[in-house]
């Protein structure tokens, strides 16, 4: 019996594309061969005149597998990041936000943590233990929409990034305003203030939707290991 799959990764063997992106474009095209060649056998050629033909249908496997490199790069890249890191992050950005509003509207005070000398940390235990949950969904969904693991991993981390950008933010927005209507804008003292509190707000959050998008990176690559080992 042909294996046409192992027939299609040796023909393509060069094809820069990411691993999952590759394995589905051998999918397709060993399938589609396996087809035509039952067809074949099916009209009564001999095995070796069914392969050959089939065979025939590619003549030039260095220009198929550059149409198929452009044609999957140059397919709507934007679209791709909308769909693997943008929509996912997002998602988590809005269900953490909302978590955290709601748990604030139903009375939960946030915990005082005392570090060395003054310094203290407020943290909402109830909201640190939802991010994992919100980390994984983020990491799923980029990942379902073959996001690579360094996306995966950005789409879980979302909201404290997101946090951590809006903070810098406010730096530039305060020097600009300031010039604009000539007095000192308090944004620079509220972003230090903010950034001072950097465990409670980005460092232990962060952590927490990290680690949920790296249990789902994990379960996803031991799954696909599994494919491979049964395959082989």
């Amino acid at each position: 019996m042909r294996d046409w799959a192992e027939l299609v990764r040796q023909r393509l063997s060069g094809l820069a594309l990411d691993a999952q992106e590759k394995d589905e474009v051998h999918a397709e095209l060993a399938a589609h061969l396996e087809e035509s060649y039952q067809t074949l056998l099916n009209q009564g050629l001999p095995e070796q005149a069914a392969f050959h033909r089939v065979l025939f249908q590619v003549a030039n496997w260095r220009d198929l597998r550059r149409k198929i490199f452009i044609a999957k790069r140059s397919g709507h890249p934007m679209q791709k990041r909308l769909h693997q890191l943008w929509i996912p992050g997002f998602l988590t950005l809005v269900l953490s936000v909302v978590f955290l509003a709601t748990l604030q509207g139903l009375g939960f005070q946030a915990r005082v943590v005392s570090w060395s000398g003054p310094r203290t940390t407020l943290l909402y235990l109830p909201w640190l233990l939802s991010l994992p949950f919100f980390g994984a969904l983020g990491a799923y969904l980029s990942s379902r929409a073959c996001g690579s693991r360094r996306t995966v991993l950005l789409a879980s981390t979302f909201p404290a990034l997101a946090l951590t950008g809006a903070f810098l933010s406010m730096f530039p927005i305060g020097f600009v305003l300031g010039r604009i209507i000539g007095r000192q804008v308090g944004f620079g003292i509220v972003a230090t203030t903010l950034l001072r509190d950097g465990i409670g707000w980005l460092l232990v959050p962060g952590a927490a939707l990290l680690a949920g998008g790296v249990l789902v990176n994990l379960l996803f690559s031991g799954r696909t290991s599994s494919q491979d080992a049964a395959v082989g």
